[in-house]
């Protein structure tokens, strides 16, 4: 960059121990205006005036911190207030059925209160008050703690680890604690977080699409566009940047800080539920309508009595305050049908189910960014797992070195030293990483990922490489970065000494022998490649990715010094006629435990896939040895495919083929993307793990996409549904579990809850018709649903994964929510208890020898025991006994018992707001011995057979013919 013929000084505020004007550094990065930045000194000046080594960056001490902090912010933005408690309660009165029952309330508090005066007028509608506030103030804190849990992790998921120098030391940190002046590496996938300027690095470009919404990528460099700005995506190359501006002096702070982070996602599962829940509404709606007529017909008609006997209804004779309170009582009852009908447990239910498992999964090691995917997870067909880090450990070692065709066992005393420095080269400066030694003389520290690691390693512990001294007599010209498409990277290198140029390659081993003409023996006698001797080297290629070892060749070559030029010109390194340098073999143990994961898919029906970009031997090797491949499986029956191949098929070919598949080498992410979308067309739920900003596409297109929680880009993870925080396979594995288990535990609630529904809809049908009021009342129907709805939905959304689970076939995209084992189920419990209850309302009060209070509470505390009973057979769905494991479930005992206490409270201290009446030890134990017949008949239900086919594909057939 040009020094300026001028420099304006800008004072800096009193407060400032800098010599920079905030305000002026920050608006020169923002406006992206080089002739500013060219005023304030350039990027050399800016540095020196943040106290930045470009070397070291910044000291990175305590006090050094809290100064820059002080003088100019931390990287945080002001966040909207979260929604408070209040907001939710309010939403909860918005609920169509809550203002009809509070107009039902008010009613029958203004006429309770007109009839028998303010002391004993007001309990009717009182209770219903009370009750219908109990409903809100728990759907209200039911949503209110989902929401806090959004915002917990939220802060986790933006909570970005990034690399900075301080210190002279590259290390990570929180994106939170980033400061002015702090020197930030960037490579691909990264997200930038904060406004800089670029200091060095090449062929950097930035994807400025969310701040400016333009999709074509933005170069950066050092003259003509040195400015980066804060929530941009590094799609290439790589860089270090000095941070300018922080937090709220950026524009991606001040854009962050007015979205309001609503969370008002509804799952798949939500709306179908939703719709549900609406198509029984009116049916009960219907129903309720028809209740009103028969009621008012038969009131009006003299055909109802009052409790002494006589004609409630006398033409003219009757007053209007009768007429009235007649009225609302029948209105009342309508109600009653509908409040019925309706379950409004069922959103509540998925809501604590949800909430729940997200809780239990983030403690697994999954972190769940989308709530659909924790339903659609359970449904997963197949999985598409990357080999590095997912089934193996990502702890790589070079275990061996080839130079020409033999293996160097010793260290590189025995190997020439003029091969020995060209290797040297292309370690030292082929490379995005770093190795740091501290001044006291402990060991070294390598950076990066765990392939450049272990490549460092080797060449600084085994290969004598002193990489600071390479760095001081080269200069880098140009960079071909790596990435998963290319599988190799380049350097253009310059020799101070003697201005020779020299290009260096490094990657996929058969790529770069594909690019080779001659090779290097350990003497340093270089030889040429022809094809018998290319032959011999791709073997041992074979030999060593048998070995499941990952083959990496290094090569270089001697250009001339135009090459530059041209280079610079075309944007593209030489890649012909190069000489090989060797090959090293990096051993990436498999993971303890992958094998019984992958197992125990397949055992729950899930096929294994895995997409790598590793030679189709290593890949094989690992595939066995994971237990995704057999040892009989091969190229020859299809299970083994490289990338190419499988995208060079016709799309019949893939469509045929795709199924077969087990394993895919040498893929780039445009396969990856084709095998999912092969996968979803043949109807399979699709579950795909990337960890590459090139994953994005095939991560979005998944049903399900599982980004890496330690290696995965910024890129990767945003476009993912679940997080996987450490990467393993059995995570991926237990996710699957987790997602069976909310998937189940939501069928068993609607179950158990449409069972209420059911059973309460016919018996308060049949009794206003037949008795001309409802059996259950409005105050009685709020308590089972307050108790049934809360704490049932509590009880069964607490079941923990089971063994079982896994043992099942996965449900896939076509079957019913309503399965025909829960129809079995519960339309056979809703029989006995209509039955049981209708029999008590007409012939309890001879059978029992009670009033007609006591049998209404009779019949009230049997109906309540009775969900009680099945609250235990809804556990299991098809499993007769319905008592396995029950142990494990304290949580599930807890509240079976609080259950029991709030009705034993309420029939026997809650009188006056229930209308119910105390009751004898008999009379107790009669209700619980009707209700535990539940238990025997769960069982028999069960023995009964169900077709497998769906109920209602028999009627969608009918209407089709």
């Amino acid at each position: 960059m040009p020094i300026p013929s001028h420099v304006i000084l800008t004072i800096p505020s009193e407060n400032s121990s800098f010599k920079i004007d905030e305000t002026t550094l920050t608006d020169a990065v923002k406006e992206k205006k080089l002739e500013k930045l060219q005023q304030i000194g350039g990027v050399n000046r800016v540095a020196s005036s943040l106290e930045t080594s470009l070397d070291s960056g910044i000291n990175g001490g305590a006090e050094d911190i809290a100064r820059r902090r002080e003088a100019f912010g931390s990287n945080t933005y002001k966040k909207p207030p979260s929604k408070s408690f209040f907001y939710f309660v309010v939403e909860a009165f918005k609920d169509l059925t809550i203002l009809i029952l509070l107009g039902c309330a008010a009613l029958s508090l203004g006429f309770g209160i007109k009839e028998n005066g303010l002391k004993d007028g007001w309990y009717d509608g009182g209770s219903i008050f009370v009750a219908v506030f109990l409903v809100i103030a728990v759907s209200a804190i039911s949503n209110y703690r989902q929401n806090r849990q959004f915002d917990i992790l939220s802060k986790v998921s933006n909570n970005i680890q990034i690399d900075v120098i301080r210190g002279g030391r590259r290390q990570q940190i929180s994106i939170f604690d980033i400061v002015v002046g702090d020197i930030v590496c960037l490579k691909i996938g990264d997200q930038v977080p904060a406004d800089g300027l670029f200091l060095d690095g090449h062929s950097l470009q930035i994807d400025e699409s969310s701040m400016t919404g333009e999709s074509d990528h933005v170069e950066v460099n050092s003259k003509p566009n040195p400015f980066l700005i804060s929530g941009t995506k590094v799609v290439d190359g790589y860089a270090r940047i000095l941070v300018t501006s922080v937090g709220m002096n950026t524009t991606w702070g001040q854009m962050m800080s007015q979205l309001t982070g609503d969370n008002n996602e509804q799952t798949p599962l939500q709306v179908r539920l939703n719709k549900l829940t609406s198509a029984i509404g009116k049916v009960g709606l219907v129903v309720a309508l028809l209740v009103l007529v028969v009621l008012l017909v038969r009131y009006f008609t003299g055909n109802t009595k009052d409790e002494n006997g006589s004609t409630e209804f006398n033409g003219s004779s009757t007053t209007s305050n009768d007429i009235i309170n007649a009225v609302v009582g029948i209105v009342a009852a309508a109600v009653t049908i509908v409040v019925v009908a309706i379950p409004e447990g069922l959103p509540l239910a998925v809501t604590l189910t949800l909430a729940y498992s997200m809780k239990r999964m983030m403690a697994d090691q999954a972190m769940v960014r989308k709530l659909s995917a924790c339903e659609t997870m359970g449904s997963a067909t197949t999985i598409c797992t990357d080999k590095t880090g997912t089934l193996t450990l990502n702890q790589m070692k070079v275990t061996k070195f080839w130079l020409g065709k033999e293996t160097m066992d010793e260290a590189s005393s025995s190997i020439s030293s003029f091969v020995v420095n060209l290797i040297h080269q292309g370690v030292s400066l082929n490379t995005t990483r770093s190795v740091y030694r501290g001044s006291s003389g402990s060991g070294f520290e390598f950076s990066g990922s765990p392939t450049e690691k272990a490549i460092l390693s080797w060449a600084v512990l085994e290969m004598k490489m002193d990489i600071e001294e390479m760095k001081r007599n080269f200069t880098i010209l140009f960079v071909e970065a790596f990435n998963s498409q290319k599988k190799k990277s380049g350097v253009l290198i310059k020799k101070k000494e003697d201005n020779t140029v020299y290009v260096h390659w490094k990657g996929a081993a058969e790529m770069i022998l594909a690019m080779c003409s001659s090779y290097y023996d350990a003497s340093g006698v270089m030889k040429d490649l022809n094809e018998e001797e290319r032959m011999e080297f791709k073997k041992i290629i074979q030999g060593i990715a048998a070995s499941s070892l990952r083959c990496i060749a290094f090569a270089h070559k001697q250009v001339a010094e135009t090459e530059e030029e041209d280079v610079k010109e075309k944007k593209k390194l030489e890649g012909e006629n190069l000489t090989l340098l060797g090959l090293v073999g990096i051993k990436d143990p498999c993971r303890p435990g992958v094998k019984k994961a992958v197992e125990d898919c397949r055992h729950a029906g899930v096929n294994i896939k895995m997409i790598t970009g590793d030679n189709v031997f290593t890949a094989r090797a690992i595939a066995t040895e994971c237990g995704i491949l057999r040892p009989d499986q091969d190229m020859d029956s299809g299970a083994v495919v490289e990338g190419e191949e499988f995208r060079n098929y016709t799309p019949e070919e893939r469509m045929e083929k795709v199924e077969k598949i087990c394993v895919m080498a040498r893929s780039s992410p445009f396969d990856k993307l084709l095998m999912v979308q092969c996968l979803k067309q043949k109807g399979h739920v699709v579950a795909v793990t990337g960890d590459g900003t090139n994953d994005a596409p095939a991560l979005k297109e998944a049903d399900i996409g599982l980004s890496m929680g330690i290696q995965g880009t910024e890129v990767a993870k945003g476009s993912s549904d679940i997080v996987i925080l450490d990467d393993k396979f059995a995570s991926v594995a237990t996710v699957l579990k987790w997602g069976r288990c909310v998937y189940t535990n939501i069928q068993k609630f609607i179950q158990f809850q449409l069972t209420v529904n059911v059973a309460a809809l016919v018996i308060n049908f049949v009794t206003a018709i037949f008795a001309g009021k409802a059996l259950l009342t409005i105050p009685k129907l709020l308590s089972v649903n307050l108790i049934m709805d809360t704490l049932g939905a509590l009880a069964l959304a607490t079941e923990k994964p089971t063994e079982e689970l896994m043992k099942k076939p996965p449900v896939g995209r076509t079957e019913p929510l309503i399965t025909n084992f829960m129809w079995r189920n519960l339309l056979g419990q809703a029989l006995y208890q209509i039955t049981v209850l209708l029999t008590l309302q007409f012939k309890g009060e001879s059978i029992f020898g009670v009033t007609e209070a006591v049998n209404d509470t009779l019949i009230f505390n049997t109906s309540v025991f009775c969900q009680v009973f099945n609250e235990f057979n809804a556990r299991k769905l098809q499993k007769k006994n319905v008592f396995k494991d029950i142990h494990k479930n304290k949580l599930f005992f807890c509240i079976v018992g609080m259950i029991i206490v709030l009705q034993v409270l309420t029939v026997e201290f809650l009188k006056r707001f229930t209308g119910t009446e105390r009751l004898n030890w008999g009379q107790w134990g009669a209700c619980i011995a009707m209700a535990a017949v539940s238990w025997p008949i769960g069982w028999i239900i069960k023995c009964i057979p169900v077709p497998e086919r769906p109920i209602f594909s028999y009627l969608k057939r009918k209407e089709c013919t």
